[in-house]
């Protein structure tokens, strides 16, 4: 598992016109909390240390960032963003304990964060039992918002899922790279990652390839030369690999060491300036992982924009993590701009029916059934462990 957007872009986040819409209220909405004086509070509960804080500081970093540009313009419907920020230190428990406080005892209107999966879906029923949106720029998993087949009504995310990205890289790999056999290594103490490697394999198969091997290991391991030198044994056209990037740098560093040459791929959890690091440059060659964007977008006006921003303020590259807390930022401004009311349900409905929503990594429609957004995945090559080409793919 990288400028200041146009002052109209930014006024029409900030306004009360704002492009999402919603469906007609069959009476007044209550309930939650509710923007009082000349704020309007906002949580913020991400992982800023720990396991996975690369994940939660890239996010918050993006989210402070929209949230300064929106001030700047005057707020939405004429009041303040004030950011209310907790350290959940990569814990799902301690993720929970903070969401409770925020709502109960910080009185947010909506919460934003955590990050990763987990934590995530550990915060959605203090969310749903308080009537306090929470929602997450790059919370992956296929439960997130619907569980057991049940909608969650406060949670939403502005990503897209694993089964997505999992079957957008299996496409990928069988119709642009001709892959017919493949070797699926996963991190198997993650739901991330075995919905990742679920739905690569299914998707795989469907193109007509074969899994010709399946390995797992578990977040912290450090030593992978046993189960590649086993891997090295068969084979197949492309190593799969759906982990976070702690382990999966070792494990290619490990993989090329060995005299693994074949293609490897992976989903959001590669992009971390932390895999180049572990892994080497000259490792991370024929390299692709499934992303939300791509700073060689130089099409994308509004993304060119937000990168100089980015770079002028913290002197490097923006990660896609970086562009899904902006992002995901501005989202949850313009469904406080459309509310009705200035309360939890209310910005719920607006968030759920939201449409046209013009983000730096795509523009999407919030799908009411799901809370999911329908957009397109990125997929990402490395060249010396520096991104080298990347392309929009669907999965259709």
């Amino acid at each position: 598992m990288k400028r200041i957007i146009a002052a109209a872009a930014i006024s029409a986040l900030t306004l009360t016109g704002m492009t999402a819409c919603t469906s007609p209220s069959s009476g007044p909405v209550a309930g939650g909390n509710a923007a009082t004086g000349d704020t309007i509070k906002i949580g913020v509960n991400y992982e800023l240390s720990g396991a996975v804080a690369t994940y939660g500081k890239q996010n918050v970093d993006g989210i402070e960032l929209a949230f300064a540009e929106i001030n700047a313009k005057g707020g939405v419907k004429g009041k303040k963003i004030e950011i209310v920020k907790y350290d959940s230190k990569s814990e799902p428990a301690e993720a929970t304990t903070l969401a409770t406080k925020l709502m109960s005892q910080d009185k947010v209107l909506t919460m934003i964060g955590p990050a990763t999966s987990g934590s995530f879906k550990a915060v959605i029923p203090a969310g749903n039992q308080n009537k306090v949106p929470v929602i997450s720029g790059s919370a992956t998993a296929d439960d997130v918002t619907v569980t057991g087949g049940k909608l969650q009504e406060f949670a939403f995310r502005t990503c897209f899922s694993d089964s997505y990205q999992g079957g957008v890289m299996a496409k990928y790999a069988a119709e642009k790279l001709g892959a017919k056999t493949a070797v699926i290594m996963g991190d198997t103490s993650s739901d991330y990652a075995k919905g990742l490697a679920k739905n690569f394999q299914e998707n795989f198969t469907k193109s007509g390839g074969s899994v010709v091997a399946e390995e797992g290991y578990v977040a912290g391991d450090t030593d992978f030369k046993a189960t590649l030198t086993n891997i090295k044994g068969k084979n197949f056209d492309v190593l799969y690999i759906p982990g976070y990037y702690q382990e999966v740098g070792l494990i290619i560093k490990q993989a090329r060491e060995l005299g693994i040459n074949a293609k490897i791929l992976g989903g959001d959890g590669f992009d971390s300036p932390t895999l180049l690091e572990l892994a080497g440059a000259s490792a991370l060659n024929n390299v692709f992982f499934t992303s939300h964007y791509s700073a060689l977008d130089t099409s994308n006006t509004k993304l060119q924009d937000f990168i100089k921003t980015y770079q002028d303020k913290f002197g490097e590259e923006p990660s896609s993590f970086n562009a899904l807390g902006y992002d995901t930022a501005y989202f949850v401004a313009q469904a406080i701009g459309e509310a009705k009311e200035l309360n939890g349900p209310a910005v719920a409905e607006a968030m759920a029916h939201a449409k046209g929503f013009a983000g730096v990594t795509g523009s999407f429609d919030m799908d009411p059934q799901t809370h999911d957004p329908i957009k397109t995945a990125v997929v990402v090559s490395l060249k010396d462990g520096v991104q080298d080409s990347a392309e929009a793919y669907a999965l259709k």
